[in-house]
């Protein structure tokens, strides 16, 4: 017989005894009894887990690889550019610990350095005797690793370092003031990682003794003056890296509990199970936590819904749920940092206050432990289908409206469920509506989350029943002000994930019927005008009538309109919004703000720090008294005036080539805006979306914008290819009277030619290149006949991009002559060349705004025509300053106006 009143509390013991300093021998215990106890009934267990794997990889391992690097970087910035700081630092900690007595720091030095090494051999010894030589074996390979990288970073400091990060870590030997100590200690980083690796944390007492060891031997090695303060924060964050690093790239080893695990798990809190079947469900980001779960079947008795919920699945969703978290205010996701004992807790809280409301839940009878990394969690056998799963003459009005009254149920103790997916809500045979899937759920739920729920049910039932039925069997029950006050809430980012690919899904079907009808009356527009046949009584020879064109232009026009306005259709959302602004027209039907950060936002703040960096790299090595007192402010002043009209000419390349009217001033604004852009992504990727983006907003189709703009990238690259071979040819000249072309634009040719030969033979960059092409330049061909029919846009976009090269090319002659002597300076020609080579490699380099390429190329570019170096590089640095890092305030300030005026 199943055993009375069998609750929770009854694993309380296993609980206890995990907690306690032994738990880990105790959990070995237990594994070594449940896998004798699956011995004798192995022959019991009908269903069991598929084959797993060996090891896992842990998310939250990656996650902590990350964050070790992200600190790295940090304490070298701070090494950096805080070298009064840390040099600070280092004297009061010099002057605090010379104090100390010498025997001590002698004792205290020895007995670390004997104990860092027995301590982590003796753990090895134990965990060797108890069968857990893979943990060890990890450990091994991270120690390795870490040693590794301990003397990449002492070769690095030493020889390429700066000078104030290798002050930093290290300072003059006591033994040999000619000698520096060393910046990572070698044998302490693979101990720490070591220590990491094998999963010490687990065990109190090791971990404990060896960071005793190891603060020992660290107080020694300062006080000594072998190393320095910062020099032991680096070693131990390299050792922590490193270990996490290594857990995430081999993999942890699975110690998910398999069905006979579970069998064994029932027997320990009274049950008599006789077989276990799998329920199978896709395992994705936003239901993967919710746990595994069992059909168990007892000798005597009533079936069982067992949920086993491991540290595995946990981690299902994990980087999704902490992008919601960072980007969502508090109450629109649950914390993504959660022990197993608080899962257990918080999916008993629910279930046992769900039904307390009155709400038809799954009855929750036992819970336990499965070993350290697993609990279960024993329900009585509900069965039903999903509401999801259901045809659709099987979803009545009565069975929405149970929906609702569940709902109500909860809503009246102020508990929200979360997640009123279709796959949450159960129905029985009998038509019993039962919600499950508490797991996620609140007490003492705020009004917000409240609404939230109604919004998600609402929609859930919308997709399955229409908006009208679902709207009105939520006011029959609900109430009109309960169900119009969601309204707030009725927004994507407020529903669950799988709702919200759901409505995308049906965007795109609605998207693509609109697309057919679209091209369904283009069709029957031109089959009606053949049919017509006007201009069979016309000569050949005969000019076609431009007001006959022009007529027939309109006509297909207001045909396409047409079938568009009766093919569009309103989105789910939009009709719950109608019909309950039916009811209630006064309802509220402004979005609440629920993103703490917006992604755009967020983007950037990041691209302002990259840019803030970059700046600060070019800056940092140049010398600006000589460079200011040698100046010619003429020639600055006009390179700015050639720097400012690049911007007018951008916006005539681009409006060349979109018939439709476009805004001139409000054009040159999003070119401006294109300079902060580009900070943040390769100048042709960013100003391509940029543009793209901003022709859509002015009213211009996707396809046709995208058509435009992938027609002035292909003039665009023609005229550049054009320029270049014209200048390199005339430059090849100057000095040649044969006529013959230099040796660098033939070595150049021949550099491309053999890139070209390259991609087209390896099958994987022939494809990736022609997706690249043919996504950019689809729709080109028509769009450039509808331009050839305007030669004033074509001549307006040519010129445009002729006059923006030539704006480029006198701001950098001007740059040039700003720091020349005379005689120094260089043909445009010269210019010409050197400016359209270091744009090509700008545009092709993947660092933002080609920082690096360009000025590489630009210096060694003017030195190779004859530029003396002492000109070439602040001339360089003048030119990049006006065209790419002054205009970034200016830049974003446009950005973030167009954003706010809908243009962006």
């Amino acid at each position: 017989m199943k055993p009375q009143g069998v609750h929770p509390e009854g694993a309380e013991s296993t609980s206890d005894a995990s907690s306690r300093p032994d738990a880990a021998d105790a959990d070995d215990r237990a594994v070594d009894a449940d896998a004798d106890a699956d011995e004798v009934h192995a022959d019991e267990v009908e269903g069991d887990e598929p084959l797993l794997p060996a090891r896992v990889h842990r998310p939250s391992d990656l996650m902590r690889l990350l964050i070790g690097v992200l600190a790295v970087v940090v304490l070298l910035a701070i090494a950096a550019f805080a070298h009064g700081t840390t040099s600070g630092l280092e004297q009061d900690i010099n002057k605090g610990t010379g104090q100390a007595p010498d025997l001590l720091i002698k004792i205290a030095g020895l007995a670390s350095s004997i104990a860092i090494l027995l301590v982590p051999v003796a753990f090895a010894i134990e965990r060797l005797i108890k069968r857990d030589g893979l943990r060890i074996a990890d450990g091994v390979l991270a120690a390795v690793l870490a040693h590794g990288v301990t003397l990449a970073t002492d070769l690095w400091v030493a020889k390429a370092a700066p000078d104030s990060i290798q002050e930093a870590l290290t300072q003059p030997s006591p033994g040999d003031i000619h000698a520096l100590t060393d910046p990572v200690h070698g044998y302490l980083a693979p101990v720490i990682a070591y220590m990491t690796a094998v999963g010490m944390s687990r065990r109190p007492r090791w971990r404990a003794v060896l960071w005793i060891v190891l603060m020992l031997d660290a107080f020694s090695m300062l006080v000594t003056g072998y190393t320095t303060p910062f020099s032991i924060i680096l070693t131990v964050l390299i050792g922590w890296t490193v270990a996490y690093g290594t857990l995430y790239a081999v993999g942890s080893p699975n110690v998910r509990p398999t069905g006979q695990t579970l069998m064994a798990g029932l027997r320990t809190v009274g049950f008599h199970p006789v077989s276990a079947a799998r329920e199978e469900a896709p395992e994705t980001a936003e239901n993967g936590d919710r746990g595994r779960r069992y059909f168990v079947t007892l000798e005597d008795g009533p079936p069982l819904d067992v949920t086993v919920v491991d540290r595995e699945q946990q981690a299902q969703g994990f980087f999704y749920r902490v992008w919601r978290n960072l980007t969502l205010r508090g109450f629109a996701t649950r914390s993504s940092l959660q022990s197993l004992r608080q899962a257990l807790e918080q999916e008993a809280l629910l279930a046992y206050a769900a039904i307390a409301a009155g709400a038809n839940a799954p009855k929750l009878i036992a819970t336990s432990e499965l070993g350290p990394d697993a609990v279960m969690l024993v329900y009585e056998h509900t069965g039903g289908r999903t509401l999801e799963s259901l045809a659709e003459d099987e979803i009545t009005d009565e069975l929405l409206r149970n929906t609702w009254r569940q709902v109500k149920a909860l809503q009246s103790r102020r508990i929200a469920h979360r997640r009123l997916a279709g796959d949450a809500i159960l129905v029985d045979r009998s038509g019993a509506v039962i919600l499950t899937d508490l797991r996620g759920g609140e007490i003492a739920a705020s009004t917000l989350l409240l609404r939230m729920d109604v919004a998600q049910l609402v929609t859930t039932l919308g997709l399955l029943a229409g908006a009208e039925r679902a709207v009105a069997s939520g006011v029959e029950v609900l109430g009109p002000d309960a169900v119009a006050d969601c309204l707030p809430m009725l927004q994507p980012i407020a529903l669950t994930r799988s709702t919200r690919a759901t409505l995308r899904r049906l965007a795109r079907e609605r998207a693509q019927r609109e697309r057919e009808a679209v091209l369904e009356a283009s069709r029957q527009a031109k089959q009606a005008h053949l049919d017509e046949g006007p201009h069979d009584a016309r000569p050949v020879w005969e000019k076609p009538d431009k007001k006959a064109v022009r007529a027939e232009a309109r006509a297909e026009k207001r045909a396409i309109d047409e079938a568009l306005e009766e093919a569009r259709e309103e989105d789910l959302l939009s009709q719950i919004r109608h019909e309950v602004l039916l009811i209630r027209p006064q309802a509220p039907v402004e979005p609440a703000r629920l993103e703490r950060v917006k992604p755009r936002t967020l983007i950037s703040v990041i691209a302002g720090a990259i840019g803030a960096y970059f700046l600060l790299t070019q800056l940092t090595h140049i010398e600006f008294g000589p460079l200011i007192e040698n100046a010619e402010w003429g020639w600055v002043a006009a390179a700015v005036l050639f720097s400012a009209c690049s911007y007018f000419a951008a916006a005539m390349s681009l409006l060349g080539f979109v018939p439709e009217r476009v805004g001139f001033l409000r054009t040159v604004a999003a070119q401006v805006a294109g300079s902060f852009v580009k900070i943040v992504a390769p100048a042709a990727v960013g100003g391509v979306a940029l543009n793209t983006r901003f022709l859509q907003r002015q009213g211009v189709r996707p396809g046709l914008a995208v058509a435009s703009v992938g027609a002035s990238q292909l003039f665009g690259l023609g005229c550049h290819i054009l320029m270049l071979l014209s200048f390199g040819y005339l430059t090849g000249t100057e000095k040649t009277p044969s006529l013959s072309p230099s040796r660098t634009v033939i070595a150049g040719l021949l550099t491309v030619a053999v890139l070209v030969l390259v991609v087209t033979s390896v099958p994987f960059l022939r494809k990736f290149v022609v997706t690249r092409v043919r996504s950019l330049f689809a729709g080109v061909v028509p769009r450039m006949l509808d331009v050839l029919q305007r030669p004033q846009k074509l001549v307006t976009g040519i010129g445009g991009m002729l006059l923006l090269t030539a704006c480029f090319v006198m701001c950098l002659d001007a740059s040039i002559r700003a720091f020349g002597q005379e005689g120094t300076s260089l043909s445009i020609a010269s210019v010409a060349v050197v400016f359209l080579a270091g744009n090509a490699l700008g545009s092709a380099a993947p660092t933002p705004g080609g920082v690096g390429a360009v000025e590489a190329t630009l210096t060694v570019g003017l030195i190779a025509v004859g530029l003396p170096k002492e000109v070439a590089a602040p001339a360089v640095l003048l030119f990049r300053l006006l065209t790419l890092w002054l205009p970034v305030l200016p830049g974003w300030l446009a950005f973030n106006h167009l954003s706010r005026k809908g243009a962006l």
